[in-house]
């Protein structure tokens, strides 16, 4: 396992921009308010040849609001799973009331700390960062997370505090194992952190009822019986015309990346408020990704007989377009059916990786074509799969076939190989006999 480095502070001190500034590339959203992070951000970092796992956080604050104090938990946790932290103090202010507070929490554990000194974005500043040495923790590092200012040399001493490096040959045999990517994605407020968290058995996602809790995409990585797998959280979905915010826009981006990037989706969909036009689209967006889906009703329990009905009738009708997609029933505020969902995710990513002889995709092309010609005098003379992730197969054909009956060589591949969800890609050369 790679070292954990702890961004940590109170909010809007320039945490997010420190990480983006060490990795090289916007990652975390960054705004000019405090609380635009609430989750836990884990991303891998490396300086001088060095990896390490840098996680941001939200700010930290004693006591607060509901969600303040889900936030500062948050920070609690990765403190208390760091084995470096980075407190970022604000240079230009001073030691306030609230940075006094995380110290004491700090002096708990006991990891190496560097205090970071930020926003000292020129010499004539480099004086403010002496009244940080009153708390007691070391020299301040004085940076500038937005310009880079003292970054470097901040870095260097963090190396140097990582712990030192196992030598067993046994992670590399990890990094070059394969983890699967399980995205959770939705409208606002369908419940998707509160499933996360359950599926990951702890409380990673900040949970509140309060839309667009979650801001950015949050992931974490969990031995399950079909290998590890990543779960990533992403922020809730809407139309573009209803995105007035710049944090909720650069939200929505991150988590259609994350789709992009996922092997499979868990589309969360609110069962209390059915199957809406914006739970079709998404659908069509992550379809088009080309990653298998598997619908997750979420609040089954809050429902009728007879709303239950007019649901599946909804499902039967407003996403007919996915193939064979798995629906769970479930509950994520009390568990009820989750246990479920990671056996249709075992499935999936068997179909998804799964690669079929070439004999056997000739014989299964060949019996579809004898049942049902393709029109024209169009035939398929060869088939393979070229690739996986998803299932991807090259028909080689005397001419162009139509979209209908390609639709029907994929349904004979699908039922004969059991893909279930899994998309399936065609692609059809032209070749003379």
């Amino acid at each position: 396992m790679k070292p954990i480095v702890a961004i940590v502070g109170r909010p809007n001190v320039g945490k997010s921009t420190l990480l983006n500034r060490v990795i090289g590339r916007r990652e975390a959203i960054v705004e000019e308010k405090p609380g635009v992070t609430r989750d836990r951000k884990a991303v891998d970092a490396e300086w001088q040849g060095r990896e390490f796992t840098l996680v941001d956080t939200g700010g930290w604050l004693a006591g607060g609001s509901e969600i303040e104090r889900k936030v500062s938990r948050q920070s609690e946790a990765a403190i208390d799973t760091a084995d470096v932290l980075l407190l970022v103090l604000d240079a230009s202010v001073g030691v306030t009331e609230e940075d006094e507070h995380i110290v004491r929490r700090i002096r708990a554990v006991d990891i190496p700390v560097l205090v970071v000194a930020n926003k000292v974005d020129d010499a004539a500043h480099v004086d403010q960062v002496w009244e940080l040495v009153s708390l007691g923790l070391g020299t301040p590092y004085p940076v500038s997370s937005l310009h880079g200012r003292g970054v470097g040399d901040l870095l260097d001493d963090l190396v140097a505090a990582l712990p030192a490096e196992d030598g067993e040959a046994e992670e590399e045999d990890e990094h070059a194992r394969r983890i699967f990517g399980v995205a959770l994605v939705g409208r606002p407020n369908v419940g998707k952190s509160t499933l996360f968290n359950r599926l990951i058995g702890e409380d990673r996602s900040v949970v509140h009822d309060m839309p667009g809790t979650t801001r950015d995409t949050v992931d974490t990585v969990v031995a399950t019986s079909a290998g590890p797998v990543r779960f990533l959280d992403t922020a809730g979905m809407r139309r573009r015309s209803r995105i007035d915010e710049d944090t909720e826009y650069y939200s929505v981006m991150r988590a259609l990346k994350a789709v992009d990037t996922a092997d499979i989706a868990l589309l969360v969909i609110d069962a209390s408020e059915g199957v809406t036009q914006q739970d079709q689209r998404l659908a069509e967006r992550v379809d088009a990704a080309g990653c298998p889906i598997v619908i997750v009703l979420n609040k089954w329990d809050l429902l009728d007989t007879e709303q239950r009905l007019d649901l599946a009738d909804q499902i039967a009708r407003r996403l007919s377009f996915l193939p064979e997609v798995a629906v769970h029933r479930v509950s994520a505020l009390t568990g009820r059916g989750v246990e479920k969902l990671l056996p249709s995710m075992n499935i999936a990513i068997d179909a998804y990786s799964h690669r079929v002889p070439t004999k056997k995709v000739n014989d299964v092309i060949r019996r579809a074509q004898q049942m049902q010609p393709a029109p024209s005098g169009g035939r398929i003379l060869y088939a393979t799969q070229g690739a996986v992730d998803p299932p991807t197969f090259t028909l080689f054909a005397n001419r162009d076939l139509p979209g209908h009956y390609l639709r029907y060589i994929e349904r004979s591949l699908r039922e004969a190989f059991e893909f279930g969800p899994t998309p399936i890609k065609l692609r059809v050369r032209k070749r003379n006999e």
